[in-house]
């Protein structure tokens, strides 16, 4: 770490408290808008891929707790009795 880090640190902290409520929410959101422009979105074909596994998925998992579901009502009907 240079030795002028950490000097530009306390006074970006400084600043902040100087600001107000208001003004660490004007940073706030001008922080979240800086960190968007860093994301790298999907493409619509990467979107359609993510959209279709995850539906497939879903309904995978639908289909086996649905069996695990028939499967345990048969026995304990059959253990208790019905």
């Amino acid at each position: 770490m240079a030795p002028n880090e950490g000097a530009a640190s306390v006074e970006a902290d400084a600043k902040t408290t100087k600001n107000g409520f208001w003004g660490r929410i004007v940073q706030f959101v001008r922080q979240v808008i800086a960190e968007l422009k860093k994301v790298v979105w999907p493409t619509r074909d990467e979107l359609t891929t993510f959209f279709v596994v995850v539906i497939v998925f879903v309904l995978a998992m639908m289909v086996f707790s649905g069996v695990v579901d028939v499967i345990t009502a048969w026995l304990v009907t059959k253990v208790f009795g019905g």
